[in-house]
């Protein structure tokens, strides 16, 4: 039986920025983690499969007081299935830097009963003050073959205007778009950043796909991971 308590001690967490997290302060709390929960490295716990196809059996089997999981990287289903099988399930929603931020406030102070870690407070003081000036326009492809982007309504495109960097395809109807390369290519964009994830972009593949404009490599946590690596990304912009 699942243990009752106002202060959970075992988690699992599905979502791979809010495992770093959690990890950062409590990692002997974190019992299950997805696959793609890479950071911190040394983190062990039992890997319950993938975001969108997580196991529940061995998510029922590790007894958790608290799963955590995110209405973008999860499905509805199996928060559903979780929690009909009696474990207390939250779900996020994340879109913005300070939205980030307010639910993490939330969760250590209300559904962990946690202190707040230093780079919580250290994220709102880089993040959350008003919007600089527009220094660049990028492009930001998460796939190729068929190439996807970057759209509207993402905590990745927020996390760039706060850089002062505007997404060119920021005001695009869908979140996450399927553009013909050319039309990528050709959007005005001052550089295309090709991140390492979901799509690994390396320097042999990516940059050799665009003729008008510059590419840069980047970390992918680094501009769609909230957590710890906020204070890492506003350090990393800066140069």
């Amino acid at each position: 039986m699942r243990r009752e308590s106002s202060e959970p001690v075992r988690i699992v967490s599905l979502v791979p920025s809010i495992t770093e997290a959690l990890a950062s302060v409590r990692p002997d709390a974190v019992v299950g983690a997805t696959d793609w929960c890479t950071h911190p490295a040394e983190l062990e716990v039992t890997r319950v499969r993938g975001t969108k196809n997580p196991n529940l059996a061995v998510i029922r089997d590790l007894e958790p007081d608290l799963v955590i999981a995110n209405k973008e990287e999860n499905r509805e289903l199996d928060v559903r299935r979780l929690r009909e099988a009696g474990i207390r399930v939250e779900v996020t929603e994340i879109e913005t830097v300070p939205a980030a931020v307010t639910t993490y406030e939330r969760l250590f102070d209300d559904a962990l009963g946690w202190d707040r870690p230093d780079w919580l407070t250290e994220a709102r003081r880089l993040w959350c003050g008003p919007l600089p000036r527009v220094s660049r326009r990028v492009a930001v492809p998460i796939w190729r073959d068929p190439w996807m982007v970057v759209g509207s309504r993402t905590f990745t495109g927020d996390l760039l205007r706060r850089l002062g960097w505007e997404n060119v395809f920021g005001q695009h109807d869908d979140r996450y778009p399927h553009l013909d390369l050319a039309e990528i290519d050709a959007a005005g964009a001052d550089a295309v950043l090709l991140p390492d994830e979901p799509y690994v972009f390396t320097a042999e593949d990516g940059p050799e796909a665009f003729t008008r404009t510059p590419t840069e490599l980047v970390s992918g946590r680094l501009i769609t991971w909230y957590g710890p690596s906020l204070v890492e990304a506003h350090r990393w912009a800066a140069g």
